[in-house]
C-alpha cells in the first residue's frame, strides 16, 4: 500500500522565525543576522491586530552586497534599512503546498529557505532541511509500504502453493 498523502509545508513550518521590520537599519540587521545564527529573514509589518504581513525578505547575500559597497563606496545619501536592501515580492508558498511542489521550487531556484503566506499573512519559514526531512520520512513510509506488499505477495503465493499442492 501506497504511503498516504505527501507531507505538506503545515506539517513541518517553522513558525518560531526571527524577523526584522522594514525600517531596521542595516547595520542592525547584520547585527541581528549574527546574534541568532540565522542566514534570512523575513521582513514584516505588524498590523494592528497582531498579524503580521510580509513585506520582503533578505539574506546574508544581501547584507554582504550592501554592507562592502557601503564599506568600499561610503555612505549612500539615504540611510540603509531593511526595506531598502530586502528583495520585494519574494517567492512565497501556502501551507497546502506538497512536499515535492517545495523541494522543486527550492533545488531549482537553489533557495535555502522559502516564507509560508496564508491568506495574505506570515506563518512561517520552510528550509531545505525541513523538506529534505519531511521527504527522508515519506520516503521510509514509502519503503515500508513496498515491503509489506512484497511480503504479503509472498504470504499468498505460498498460501496459494500449498493449496495447489494440496488439490493435485
Amino acid at each position: 500500500m501506497v504511503p498516504p498523502h505527501p507531507p505538506t509545508a503545515r506539517d513541518f513550518i517553522n513558525t518560531h522565525v526571527h524577523t526584522v521590520s522594514p525600517e531596521t537599519p542595516l547595520e542592525e540587521v547584520v547585527a541581528f543576522l549574527l546574534k541568532h545564527s540565522i542566514s534570512n529573514a523575513p521582513v514584516v509589518e505588524t498590523d494592528s491586530a497582531g498579524r503580521r504581513r510580509l513585506v520582503g525578505f533578505l539574506s546574508e547575500g544581501d547584507c554582504l552586497e550592501h554592507l562592502s559597497n557601503e564599506l568600499f563606496f561610503g555612505r549612500p545619501s539615504q540611510p540603509q534599512t531593511a526595506a531598502t536592501i530586502m528583495r520585494r515580492h519574494p517567492v512565497c508558498v501556502g501551507p497546502e503546498t506538497d512536499v515535492f511542489t517545495l523541494a522543486s521550487l527550492l533545488a531549482t531556484h537553489h533557495f535555502r529557505h522559502v516564507p509560508v503566506v496564508d491568506q495574505d499573512y506570515f506563518s512561517g519559514i520552510v528550509s531545505r532541511r525541513d523538506v529534505l526531512r519531511a521527504l527522508e520520512g515519506y520516503y521510509r513510509q514509502f519503503l515500508q509500504a513496498g515491503e509489506e506488499e512484497r511480503q504479503l505477495a509472498q504470504w499468498r503465493q505460498t498460501i496459494n502453493y500449498r493449496l495447489l499442492a494440496r488439490s493435485v
